[in-house]
C-alpha cells in the first residue's frame, strides 16, 4: 500500500502531478497565496527532483510524501493527498509509515501557518512549531520540527 515511488518514470511523474496540483490549490486557497510552486511544477522537473517519494497505492496513487534526508534530520518537502481522498488517512499513514521506517532521525517539515489541518496532523505526531516565516507580504508559513 505505501511504497517508494521512483518520480523519473513518466507515468509515475503524471501521477504525482495529477494529485498535487488540485491539493496544494486547497492549500492556495487556505493562505490566500496562489504562487506555490508545486502549482506550476512540470512533468519534467518531477522527474528531476531529488526528492524520495513514498506514495499511498491502491488501485491508483491517492497520495504521497517526499522527504530528502541530510545528516540525522528528513525534511519532509510535499505531503499530498488526492482531494477526492481527503479524510481518510491517508496523510496520517504517509507520515506514520515514515517516522516509522526512520525511529533515529529528526523531522521538519513546513506548512503554511493558514493550513490548519496540516498544522494539526503534524503536531498529532508530537511536531513542535519552530519557527514562522514569510513567503510573501501577509503570508506565512510555520517550520515544525520532531525531535525524538
Amino acid at each position: 500500500m505505501i511504497a517508494q515511488i521512483d518520480q523519473t518514470n513518466e507515468k509515475n511523474a503524471r501521477d504525482i502531478q495529477s494529485i498535487q496540483r488540485p491539493a496544494y490549490r486547497i492549500e492556495a486557497e487556505l493562505m490566500g497565496f496562489h504562487d506555490i510552486p508545486h502549482l506550476s511544477e512540470t512533468i519534467e522537473e518531477i522527474q528531476q527532483s531529488e526528492e524520495t517519494f513514498l506514495g499511498y497505492q491502491e488501485t491508483y496513487l491517492k497520495g504521497f510524501i517526499s522527504y530528502k534526508k541530510e545528516g540525522n534530520v528528513i525534511d519532509i518537502y510535499r505531503l499530498v493527498v488526492d482531494p477526492l481522498q481527503f479524510r481518510q488517512g491517508i496523510a496520517r499513514s504517509l507520515v506514520g509509515h515514515l517516522l516509522e521506517q526512520h525511529k533515529e532521525m529528526e523531522f521538519i517539515v513546513s506548512t503554511g501557518s493558514a493550513n490548519v489541518p496540516a498544522r494539526k496532523l503534524y503536531e498529532s505526531f508530537g511536531f513542535r512549531e519552530e519557527e514562522i516565516f514569510e513567503v510573501a507580504p501577509g503570508v506565512t508559513c510555520t517550520q515544525f520540527r520532531l525531535v525524538r
